[in-house]
C-alpha cells in the first residue's frame, strides 16, 4: 500500500512574489493619499486571501485596490459633509437674521451673512459665538447636520453608488477566489484520495489482482 500523499501547505503571502510583479501595476494615488497606508491595506489583503497562482494574485490585488477606492470614498464623504456644513451654518443664518429685513438692506444682510458663515470656518472663536447664538433660536448641532443631509443630498447619491459599486464588485472578485481555493482543494483531495486506495498504482490507473 502506498503512503498518503501531503497537501501543500498555506505558505505566508507578505510581499508580491517577483515572478507577478507584472500583474501589480503602481497605485495611482490622489494628492493627499499616503503610500504607506495604501500598502498597509494591500499587505494586509494578500495576507488574509493568501494567493499562491497568478490568478489568485491577480484577485488579490484587484481586491486590495476596491478595498482602497472604498476608504477613499468614505474619506472625500466626509470631507464633502464638512464642506457642506459651512453652507449649512449659512443657510441656518439666514432663517434668523434676514427675517423681517426690510427689503433694501436684503443686500447688504444677505453679504453680512456670507461674511459670517466664513467667519465660521475660518475663526474658532466666531464658530463658538456662532454656534451658540444658533443654539438660543433652537438650532443646535444636529438641526445643522440635518441642513448639511439636506444641502449635499445629489452628491451623497453619487457617493453611495460608488461605494455600493465597489463593495459589489469586491465581493464577487471574493467570491471567485474562495471557487478558485476551494476547487483546487477538491483535486487535490481525490488525487489523495486514489492514491491511497489499495492497489493503486503509480504508473497506471488499473487496480492489480
Amino acid at each position: 500500500m502506498n503512503g498518503p500523499v501531503s497537501l501543500p501547505q498555506p505558505q505566508f503571502a507578505g510581499a508580491l512574489p517577483s515572478e507577478f510583479e507584472a500583474l501589480c501595476p503602481p497605485p495611482q494615488l490622489l494628492p493627499g493619499e499616503n503610500i504607506d497606508h495604501y500598502q498597509a491595506i494591500q499587505s494586509a489583503i494578500f495576507r488574509d486571501l493568501n494567493p499562491r497562482s497568478a490568478v489568485e494574485w491577480l484577485l488579490a490585488i484587484y481586491i486590495a485596490e476596491l478595498s482602497w477606492e472604498m476608504q477613499r470614498y468614505r474619506i472625500l464623504r466626509h470631507r464633502l459633509l464638512s464642506t457642506y456644513r459651512q453652507k449649512a451654518i449659512e443657510m441656518t443664518l439666514r432663517r434668523v437674521d434676514l427675517t423681517g429685513i426690510a427689503p433694501e438692506f436684503q443686500d447688504v444682510a444677505e453679504l453680512y451673512t456670507i461674511n459670517n458663515a466664513l467667519d465660521w470656518q475660518l475663526d474658532g472663536a466666531a464658530a463658538l459665538d456662532i454656534e451658540a447664538r444658533l443654539r438660543s433660536y433652537g438650532f443646535d448641532q444636529h438641526a445643522i447636520s440635518m441642513e448639511v443631509y439636506v444641502q449635499a443630498r445629489e452628491i451623497l447619491v453619487l457617493f453611495d453608488s460608488l461605494l455600493n459599486g465597489a463593495q459589489l464588485r469586491r465581493l464577487m472578485l471574493l467570491k471567485e477566489s474562495s471557487n478558485i481555493r476551494r476547487s483546487k482543494l477538491s483535486k487535490l483531495s481525490d488525487i489523495g484520495g486514489r492514491t491511497n486506495r489499495p492497489g493503486y498504482n503509480y504508473l497506471s490507473t488499473e487496480r492489480s489482482y
